[in-house]
């Protein structure tokens, strides 16, 4: 509920907002609500006798593309560095992808998806041994490794992921007619139960958004604010990138005026890396059973700045629905003193939206037109399939020893013939491929400043 209100509050203010729906029970922010009985008792509480009921402007997105407009990316945005730490590569594994990276450069085959990917490691694997006099050396062990572990992100919707059109990170920060701040709902229900592909997204999502937003200093509102509902599932073993990233993020994000809200029933859950970072905080109750969760609920009431006008730690065990804690920022920038405070009911509907209701809003939305479709591109694959072809196609070719300057003769050439079929224009061809390493390599300087004034 209390997400709910947040978000309505901010969207009502002109604040886009971007959340992931975790148990699908957040969508419901296009109809308005009902006086129902928790509702009027909540009301009551607060001393409140109407409620103006509404809807709120959203936008649905799924990266499978089943509840709402696809998001993509390609393989040249994320770069060999970020792909290498999300595939989990050692440091050996992730110098051959950065081979593979700087070769499709070198011959001006774009890598745009998994499948482009492949190809250009297969090529760089079957021509190893020329290609190591130039590139250094590229071993089968590790070619194999980085197949394996592309095999268990393909495994869990990878392909969803990776390709075109590449979603722009500005059609998040959009508002209606009326002012309104958008309400971007992320469909996470499957997303969740594919974590590799969820990391991966969001890893994606946070590096695009810093390096694309530009820097806005002290703002008078946010330009966007983030929901990560459920976050303990954001810092398990498994997403320890996704960890670093965010903490990194955190300290960094406010300058370029977003802001960050993480949603979870214990806040132990989150670093103490992370929440030390964070000014507001919105404490419900808890409850405790054992002597490690009155450590715990002692622990999380020394986190607030207290007066001496409430006892924390025995206010947070006997809060009911609708109540909390809450310290916030002030004006001066130190966080007030704690308080216990009752939350407003939502004015949109509580629970799912009606799924026919979803997908007609879904397909009335201009991104949906803009995203819906799968672009397939003249690229790394088509390249190297057409060049395959036309050797076996050719009897002299096929008796004929060929190296890797044959194998790769002209692939410019038809690139650009193949562009050209496919009203792609030269520009992309060579923008794209200098895009990629030049791109991961700016990124990568920027971090290594960053990475150093952290250590």
């Amino acid at each position: 509920m209390t997400l709910k209100v947040l978000a309505e509050e901010l969207s009502s203010k002109g604040i886009p907002v971007f959340l992931s729906d975790v148990k699908g029970d957040l969508s419901n922010f296009a109809s308005p609500g009902e006086n129902t009985a928790p509702v009027q008792k909540q009301l009551a509480k607060i001393g409140e006798e109407e409620w103006n009921f509404e809807h709120y402007p959203v936008e649905f997105f799924d990266l499978y593309g089943e509840e709402g407009t696809k998001i993509r990316a390609t393989i040249s945005e994320m770069g060999p560095l970020h792909l290498a730490r999300l595939l989990g590569l050692n440091d050996i594994q992730t110098g051959i992808l950065q081979i593979v990276f700087r070769f499709a450069d070198d011959k001006n085959l774009l890598m745009l998806d998994l499948k482009d990917l492949r190809a250009v490691i297969h090529l760089v694997s079957e021509y190893s041994s020329q290609l190591s006099k130039t590139y250094g050396n590229i071993s089968k062990q590790s070619i194999n490794a980085i197949l394996r572990s592309l095999i268990s992100l393909e495994d869990q919707g990878g392909n969803f992921f990776f390709g075109e059109p590449d979603f722009k990170i500005e059609d998040f920060l959009r508002t209606d007619s009326n002012g309104y701040g958008i309400i971007n709902i992320l469909s996470s229900k499957k997303l969740l139960l594919n974590p590799k592909l969820y990391t991966t997204f969001l890893f994606w999502l946070l590096s695009e958004l810093y390096e694309t937003l530009p820097e806005a200093g002290d703002v008078e509102k946010p330009k966007l604010v983030f929901f990560f509902d459920e976050a303990h599932l954001l810092f398990t073993k498994d997403a320890e990138i996704l960890r670093e990233k965010m903490e990194l993020i955190v300290r960094l994000i406010r300058s370029k005026g977003v802001g960050i809200f993480f949603i979870t029933q214990n806040p132990s859950d989150i670093p103490d890396s992370i929440s030390s970072q964070l000014g507001n905080r919105i404490q419900h109750g808890l409850r405790a059973y054992s002597p490690k969760e009155l450590k715990t609920i002692k622990k999380i009431s020394e986190t607030f700045r207290n007066d001496g006008s409430l006892n924390v730690e025995e206010t947070i065990t006997n809060l009911s629905v609708g109540e909390a804690v809450l310290s916030h920022l002030t004006e001066d920038g130190t966080p007030s003193f704690a308080k216990k405070a009752v939350i407003y009911p939502p004015k949109s509907a509580m629970g799912s939206l009606d799924p026919q209701l979803l997908q007609s809003y879904v397909q009335k939305s201009p991104l949906y037109e803009k995203y819906a479709a799968d672009i397939d591109s003249f690229s790394a694959f088509e390249a190297l399939e057409q060049k395959e072809s036309a050797k076996e196609d050719s009897p002299s070719e096929k008796e004929a020893p060929h190296g890797l300057g044959s194998i790769l003769e002209g692939i410019f050439s038809e690139q650009k013939r193949g562009r050209r079929s496919k009203s792609m224009g030269l520009e992309r061809v060579i923008g794209s491929a200098l895009s990629s390493f030049g791109r991961e390599l700016g990124r990568e300087m920027a971090r290594g400043v960053f990475g150093n004034k952290k250590r």
